[in-house]
């Protein structure tokens, strides 16, 4: 008999996000201990209506909308959908991920069949809120947000984050410390080639033959600062009148940053792809020399630790971060990767030049980058920690570990 998982989710796979990805990297390696996981996505999901998907292997539960779309009506029907797979299902835990409108249900289910429920955190709903222009800090809807969220957690009966800068935000709300594991963000570094030679068509087809490519790749939110990316361009075209930038993704800053590079009058050096199939993605990687990260310095990027420089240590690739503490918990600054002032394009635009004037530190830094993934960051390391998460959930409702788990 093995350890049965439902898994809440806020939406899945054939949704290509960073949170989707983490979340098959997560259940690939729990069923790889022969554990039993099934998942729900909540309404947030949309698409056709049907009440079970297959999506790139893996098979889906789903949940419809309900007729009242507010935040209750969406809660309603989440905890109408995980009840009747409770009872259907029989799992041994309630596994549920951000957001807060996930753990809330799970809570209200578990409570009522008797169920331990494991929450985990991969962003304050509030903070993730903020960023995205729904709300400010300290508005009333900021303070019931986070009000919310430290109900769910504190009633947990374990939770999970993502990054110690989670973790000491969500001990911050009363939540005993020994209740709260970091299961981090990782990469499967075998889905990655190290160092890996660039597709010379792609190349050429970009117009970035014999030029320095300066990178981003991802979404365009504005706490990712690439405003400030442009900027620190501007001030190194006249040393590099080759250099490039190419920008792989879209989002909500993609009107705003064509806006700013047409003014700027680097509208010949900066490249933007559109979104490209996640298959695709690696392709576009290969053609960079320095990737960027200019994430500003907000509660969220302070406490969140990023996929993406994980992504770029993993296959050999240079790259610059602002300071903020989700990068510092991720790089050592001139061994894995060069941090810079958060917030400011002048620094930003020396570290890319310190980094393209000593290419003969490259291969030291890319190989202890390489390391620290292997030895520190895969997705078998990370899940191998939900063992004791779930015994000690398991436990706080007078149940133990099937056999053999």
């Amino acid at each position: 008999m093995s350890l049965s998982i439902l898994h809440v989710l806020d939406h899945s796979l054939p949704l290509h996000s960073g949170y989707a990805f983490r979340t098959v990297s997560l259940l690939r390696e729990q069923r790889k201990r022969e554990w039993q996981t099934w998942h729900l996505t909540t309404p947030k999901q949309k698409g056709g209506g049907a009440v079970e998907e297959d999506a790139e292997g893996w098979h889906f539960y789903r949940t419809r909308a309900a007729a009242d779309c507010g935040l209750l009506g969406h809660m309603k029907a989440t905890a109408g959908r995980l009840d009747e797979l409770v009872r259907s299902l029989s799992p041994d835990v309630i596994h549920a991920h951000s957001p807060v409108l996930n753990a809330l249900p799970a809570l209200w289910v578990g409570r009522r069949r008797g169920l331990p429920v494991v929450y985990e955190v991969r962003a304050s709903w509030e903070d993730a809120a903020v960023d995205h222009g729904s709300t400010t800090e300290g508005s009333l809807r900021y303070r019931a947000s986070r009000a919310l969220e430290s109900f769910a957690l504190r009633r947990a009966d374990e939770v999970t984050t993502i990054c110690e800068g989670l973790r000491g935000d969500i001990t911050m709300r009363g939540v005993a410390e020994d209740k709260v594991t970091i299961i981090p963000n990782a990469v499967d570094a075998a889905n990655f080639t190290f160092a890996a030679s660039p597709d010379e068509s792609l190349r050429s087809s970009l117009g970035l033959d014999d030029c320095p490519v300066v990178g981003f790749v991802g979404s365009f939110y504005g706490y990712e600062g690439l405003d400030l990316l442009m900027d620190a361009v501007a001030e190194l075209a006249a040393h590099y009148p080759t250099l490039r930038v190419l920008m792989v993704g879209g989002g909500m800053q993609e009107a705003n940053l064509k806006a700013q590079v047409a003014r700027l009058g680097l509208a010949e050096r900066v490249i933007f792809t559109g979104r490209v199939p996640h298959a695709e993605v690696q392709r576009y990687y290969r053609l960079i020399d320095v990737l960027a990260y200019p994430r500003r310095s907000i509660r969220l990027t302070e406490l969140v630790t990023p996929l993406k420089p994980l992504e770029a240590m993993a296959q050999g690739l240079m790259l610059v971060a602002s300071d903020v503490g989700g990068h510092r918990e991720l790089i050592r600054d001139g061994e894995t990767g060069t941090l810079f002032r958060a917030g400011d394009a002048g620094a930003l635009a020396i570290a890319i030049r310190e980094v393209l004037e000593h290419r003969e530190r490259w291969p030291k830094m890319l190989a202890e980058a390489r390391r620290f993934v292997e030895s520190e960051r895969t997705w078998a390391n990370s899940v191998a920690r939900y063992r004791d998460v779930y015994l000690r959930a398991l436990s706080s409702r007078g149940r133990t570990l099937p056999d053999g788990t």
